[in-house]
């Protein structure tokens, strides 16, 4: 089976960047993940670990700086050239890398020169949303997923005003991607302003104060190199200057955090899909049953081609629905969600079928495989499970 490089358009820009991007992923991402994802949660996070090393040559290979000369599409471009590359690396290091940016995202939007100064690229940073009592309530705004007369929990965060400040206290869950090891969180939170508006916040916080703590690093199944952790404040203060949306637009900023996030994670496992379909090919290739390579069996050709379609379907989606809502001036939170279940099935689809190609050895740690169909299962349940994104998504189509 002979794959065409759809991507016949390029620039050479584009070309070099990707070039780059795969060196990176294939001869960093790869191996290191590999090796993180046999290591404890904590010894992952050792100031011993490669996960620095990984961190500092990201920012030196410049993939989260912005040219603020290039058009938006261009830009969107490169951003889903480098995504999906680094995810075919490793998709755990990837997200890692990629929230990083978010508080610095979150500080631009308040527009103020010296907040931004503070929260820069090239920190480590966090997104702090996901509480231990709401989960995916978090991303279901209009509580499409509340039973019959059901009624949420109280926060388990809160900021309050006092004076000039906000005070934070409360906790974040387990599920804070880098949330042991970051410098920096955008944080979404309840919050009661000074005006006495009660309702959801967020604000950049700094981490390095005396009064955060971190629980211990989660242990899970798949996407082990991506750190999660639960934070927790305690009369935390930072300055009102720090908030960068409050009760009125809060549903505003984290619709538009959701669409990037999930356009994102679309990207992010469509790259993973590719991955999958890749090590099954090589692998139909060399080995033999039947006296024949596998690749040669009618059976095995027909599931690479279903695997293939599958991986295509998932990049043209990824693609569109980043393109659309990074640079055609316009959000689609409906778009975003559409690609980001379609790709996060497509990645587990195609690496269970990987799998069953590989056959015995798919189940065997010696083969990245099994690998990646931990780091699929994942995606269907982080940053907001399929199933309640599908309501949001359904209810958003309706309106």
């Amino acid at each position: 089976m002979t794959i065409a490089d759809l991507d016949f358009d390029l620039t050479d820009t584009e070309l070099s960047v990707r070039e780059t991007a795969r060196r990176f992923a294939m001869d960093v991402l790869r191996p290191v993940g590999i090796d993180m994802d046999k290591m404890t949660a904590e010894a992952a996070i050792s100031k011993d670990s490669p996960y620095w090393g990984v961190f500092e040559k990201y920012n030196e290979l410049g993939f989260n700086t912005v040219d603020p000369d290039m058009a938006p599409l261009d830009q969107a471009r490169l951003n889903v050239i480098v995504s999906e590359e680094l995810s075919k690396g490793d998709v755990g290091l990837a997200l890692s890398l990629g929230v990083a940016g978010f508080p610095n995202m979150a500080a631009k939007a308040t527009g103020n020169p010296e907040v931004i100064e503070k929260f820069q690229v090239g920190q480590l940073g966090c997104w702090a949303i996901t509480e231990p009592d709401h989960g995916s309530d978090m991303v279901d705004f209009d509580e499409l997923a509340v039973g019959e007369n059901g009624k949420r929990p109280r926060p388990n965060c809160i900021a309050k005003a006092d004076g000039n400040e906000y005070v934070i206290s409360g906790q974040k869950s387990a599920w804070v991607s880098n949330g042991s090891i970051a410098e920096t969180a955008a944080l979404y939170c309840a919050v009661e302003t000074h005006e006495g508006k009660t309702g959801g916040g967020v604000f950049v916080v700094p981490l390095d104060g005396p009064n955060v703590t971190r629980g211990k690093p989660l242990e899970k199944l798949g996407q082990r190199p991506l750190n999660q952790g639960e934070i927790f404040f305690d009369q935390v203060r930072i300055p009102a200057d720090n908030m960068v949306a409050g009760p009125e637009n809060y549903s505003f900023m984290t619709s538009m955090t959701l669409v990037t996030a999930n356009c994102l994670m679309g990207v992010s496992f469509a790259g993973v899909a590719m991955a999958a379909f890749e090590m099954a090919l090589e692998y139909a290739k060399e080995r033999v049953q039947g006296g024949v390579p596998i690749i040669q069996h009618q059976s095995v050709k027909a599931r690479l081609f279903e695997m293939y379609r599958q991986v295509e379907v998932a990049r043209s989606m990824a693609r569109r629905a980043y393109y659309y809502n990074m640079a055609s001036g316009k959000v689609d939170l409906s778009v975003a969600i559409t690609s980001k279940v379609t790709c996060t099935q497509a990645a587990f689809d195609v690496a269970s079928d990987a799998i069953q190609i590989f056959g015995g050895n798919g189940i065997s740690r010696e083969y990245p495989i099994e690998k990646l169909f931990r780091d699929a299962r994942l995606s269907m349940i982080e940053d907001g499970c399929n199933e309640v994104l599908g309501l949001v998504g359904g209810d958003l189509i309706a309106a």
